[in-house]
């Protein structure tokens, strides 16, 4: 019979930790919302080149709203920090493009500090346009940020039919 030795005294510490190639460390002791952070960063990186949230690769897509409101087309677009001269709306192929370029500046001057920071960066948005669309009335107004483009399109009249709801039972019952 094999010998055991048995040995009284203190119980050895137990190491819970375990490392995952992605998430080198504890993920256990993680806060959840850094280990999501973490996540959404190395995924951006992944996917897009580089994380959209840092201002080196100046990913930008500015938010936009369409709706269709009596018998127009408004487009919404905010843009905060871009000049009115650096916007460009034009129609190509029953598609309307919004392109332009922020460019932000920030200085910060405090005694035995100064802090300056640039950064630049072009986006395009498309929007499909509707049949009908009456691009020659289009108008845009640009105002503290906000872009809003009005584009006339024709009343869609809506053919709609009633179809009857059969128990197919009654209707298998029928045709013997």
């Amino acid at each position: 019979m094999a010998e055991v030795t048995v040995l009284k005294g203190e119980k050895p510490e137990r190491n819970l930790s375990w490392e995952v190639p992605l998430f080198p460390g504890s993920l256990f002791g993680m806060n959840p919302f850094a280990l999501m952070r973490r996540f959404t960063e190395d995924m951006d990186r992944t996917f897009n080149g580089g994380s959209p949230t840092t201002m080196d690769n100046a990913v930008w897509r500015p938010t936009i709203e369409v709706k269709e409101q009596s018998g127009k087309l408004l487009v919404t677009a905010d843009l905060p920090g871009v000049k009115k001269e650096d916007v460009k709306v034009h129609v190509a192929n029953d598609i309307l493009m919004l392109e332009g370029e922020r460019k932000q500046e920030k200085e910060e001057k405090r005694e035995g500090y100064y802090h300056s920071e640039r950064s630049y960066g072009k986006f395009s948005r498309s929007i499909d346009l509707p049949e009908g669309a009456k691009t020659e009335q289009a108008a845009a107004n640009f105002n503290n940020g906000v872009l809003e483009i009005t584009i006339p399109v024709a009343e869609k009249k809506e053919t709609r039919k009633e179809i009857p709801v059969e128990d197919a039972a009654k209707a298998k019952a029928l045709a013997l």
